[in-house]
């Protein structure tokens, strides 16, 4: 005796209520985090680790401008040179990316196959290996504690991961734009300039976002190169409210993480449409 397909219909709405019901709770657990910071961000400094509720039973709006007026220099200062150097990084992530991307995916050169190889190795390779080498390097440049060797290497293509991601993305574009530009008199960076790249729009927005992303949330290169307080960046200032005689100030700290989120939520919301149609148009799934 066969059963009805129709007789399965009522039990479909319940399963989907019950995935629905499910993914709802993993979200509330996997946001829980953030939530709690917020929340500490506006409780009295004796509540942030007895009082485990999400809801202050008093709002210390006060933990904010403690924050911002730091440890003997304006967070404002640290909000300015982070801002700067991921927007310069940004910048150079596109341009020297792009660039690298287009030669290895519409130009011939001897060795291409060998050299784009190297470049995806060089994905695999720890950033740890690379700190002394580099160290060493900016010293002799006399680079340290500025902003150089945090943003001049983007201007090299060192980021072999957005490379990747560009290569995919102008190989799915027509070559036959190409060879009309061509037949017109433009050169090979005519056409990278006025053809491809207006095209790789959502690649190029994606390579941005995330390059401004990793640059805005970096600590390690910061804390390497980076001597002066007037220098610091977000992630450093924040270890400037933490003190090993337990005097830490959890509040104001917790209240500049908050804020130091913004301008990440920001960037991701207005190019979220972007971001996802570049991750999808380029192969990296």
């Amino acid at each position: 005796m066969k059963t009805s397909p129709a007789a399965f219909a009522p039990l479909r709405p319940r399963r989907h209520a019950l995935i629905h019901v499910v993914l709802l709770a993993v979200a509330l657990v996997m946001i829980y985090p953030l939530l709690w910071m917020i929340s500490s961000s506006l409780k009295p400094q004796n509540e942030i680790f007895s009082n485990l509720s999400l809801w202050p039973s008093v709002f210390k709006w006060e933990n904010y401008q403690v924050g911002w007026r730091g440890v003997g220099v304006s967070f404002g200062r640290f909000f300015t040179n982070s801002l700067i150097i991921a927007l310069v990084v940004s910048v150079g992530n596109v341009l020297s990316c792009s660039m690298a991307a287009y030669a290895f995916a519409r130009l011939r050169f001897p060795l291409k196959r060998l050299w784009f190889s190297l470049m995806l190795i060089s994905i695999m390779l720890p950033f740890h290996v690379l700190i002394v080498p580099q160290y060493s390097l900016f010293r002799t440049f006399g680079w340290l504690n500025t902003f150089l060797p945090l943003t001049v290497p983007s201007f090299l293509a060192t980021e072999s991961f957005f490379v990747f991601l560009l290569v995919q993305f102008m190989r799915g574009l027509p070559r036959d734009l190409d060879q009309a530009a061509m037949l017109d008199g433009a050169g090979p960076f005519r056409i990278y300039w006025d053809i491809i790249l207006p095209l790789t729009k959502p690649a190029l927005v994606t390579t941005a976002i995330f390059s401004f992303i990793w640059s805005w949330n970096d600590f390690l290169s910061p804390l390497i190169y980076l001597n002066s307080v007037e220098n610091y960046t977000v992630a450093l200032g924040l270890r400037l409210f933490l003190d090993s005689t337990n005097a830490s100030t959890w509040g104001p700290m917790f209240a500049m993480a908050t804020l130091a989120l913004v301008p990440i939520f920001v960037f991701f919301l207005l190019f979220q449409r972007l971001i996802v149609e570049g991750i999808a148009t380029t192969g990296i799934k």
